[in-house]
């Protein structure tokens, strides 16, 4: 029995490297995108880790990381519907191409402060800011660009190679960060980081892509015509809005309490910082076996099967809440890894299918706007609602309601039907 189920792990593993040969000889586009893409993940991994030990170890310490992860994400919240429309109107690759540009020049500026001595905090403000403009129409452009360099009878599978390597890059990256920083310094790794968009631009510059938007004809529309339009269509599909909604609640009223009130119940009932990271090393694990097992499915509704693997993240709240030992904690968090891998990868794909091509990077835009417009206002309450009903209720009221929601979510028709 044992020789049987290693024969089919084998064969799972030979099968998918066999797909992943047979994929990059197929498709040119893909066996030049992927990698690029996946090596900048990987570096954008590194580089949270690096600035927190550089910032933390400096002057202001904990309040500069603050304000420089502020200023990161303000640019991004600003310009993300701005980006969408840019992404429509002139093709994802140019967006992806001035993103990666832009990303680059601002983490080798911050490299190149930190190696040089204690920059001013003015100028890695600066910096950080012009990395949110970057990273602002990422995804809107990503979702626009990825329909035209993978036919559709692969675009799941596409999508499940995507979510494997962002899976991936979120295990290995802070942990090769980690060893790389006390090696050779913070700015020597986000020098790396830059190095790795500098990868993902070659990448990027290689695409043929028959298929990118011209201009129209005869007059442009403005910019509020086009996020207009955008908008009307984003709210015309009942489940694309009602799932954006059902994930700007998760991640204000679970995800967000989790990550800040689960260190701190860690602390408390499983041994410290070392637990936690146990139990974030299985979530990441997870995440990569949920995109392993999508490479050879293509699901005929998408968001029906990415809302119900948003189940899966119920169950490290409730863990957490109900006091479980840390064995059992840490398989809640590989579940709930599964379930986030798959549920990102199907969201991809019904974006990709269901919306039409000339308006995917305005729709994206706003999906990625509402999902994670409310996530800032629960990091910054759960720890004083938490001081005030204890940690065990917010995680545990965040898990009821996930179960409760996602359930209610799933009686719209659109949602099963789609």
């Amino acid at each position: 029995m044992t020789t049987a189920l290693g024969e089919r792990r084998n064969r799972r593993k030979a099968g998918s490297a066999h797909s992943m040969l047979s994929l990059f000889r197929r498709e040119r586009n893909l066996r030049w995108f992927l990698p690029g893409y996946a090596t900048s993940l990987f570096g954008s991994a590194m580089a949270p880790v690096a600035l927190a030990f550089a910032l933390l170890h400096g002057p202001g310490g904990a309040q500069s990381l603050g304000w420089v992860l502020t200023a990161r994400i303000v640019p991004v919240l600003l310009t993300l519907l701005i980006g969408g429309a840019a992404a429509d109107r002139l093709g994802g690759r140019p967006v992806l191409l001035s993103a990666d540009a832009l990303r680059c020049a601002a983490q080798a500026g911050i490299a190149a402060a930190l190696l040089a001595g204690s920059p001013p905090l003015w100028l890695l403000l600066a910096l950080a800011a012009a990395g949110g403009v970057g990273e602002a129409v990422v995804n809107p452009a990503l979702t626009a660009l990825i329909p035209r360099i993978a036919p559709p009878e692969l675009l799941a599978r596409t999508n499940a190679w995507l979510t494997l390597a962002r899976s991936t890059a979120s295990v290995g990256g802070p942990a090769l960060a980690g060893l790389l920083t006390v090696w050779a310094g913070p700015g020597t790794v986000l020098a790396v980081d830059a190095g790795t968009y500098t990868v993902s631009l070659l990448a990027l510059a290689r695409l043929r892509i028959t298929a990118e938007p011209g201009p129209p004809a005869g007059r442009r529309p403005s910019l509020v015509a086009q996020l207009r339009e955008g908008w009307s269509e984003f709210r015309a599909r009942d489940w694309l809005w009602v799932s954006c909604l059902h994930a700007c609640f998760f991640n204000l009223l679970l995800w967000a309490p989790f990550l800040v009130l689960g260190p701190a119940r860690s602390a408390q009932r499983l041994g410290g910082a070392g637990a936690w990271g146990l139990v974030m090393a299985c979530f990441g694990a997870g995440a990569v076996l949920g995109s392993l097992g999508l490479l050879r499915r293509d699901p005929a509704r998408p968001v029906r099967w990415s809302t119900v693997a948003m189940f899966g993240y119920v169950l490290p709240s409730a863990a957490l809440a109900a006091g479980l030992a840390l064995p059992w904690v840490c398989a809640a968090g590989l579940l709930a890894g599964v379930g986030s891998a798959v549920s990102q990868s199907l969201t991809g794909l019904a974006w990709q299918r269901l919306i039409p091509d000339q308006l995917q990077g305005r729709v994206a835009a706003y999906g990625t706007l509402g999902a994670f417009a409310l996530g800032p206002v629960g990091l910054a309450a759960a720890g004083p609602v938490a001081a005030g009903l204890g940690t065990g209720t917010v995680l545990a009221a965040g898990a009821l309601w996930q179960l409760g929601a996602t359930a209610l979510v799933l009686t719209v028709r659109s949602i099963r039907a789609n």
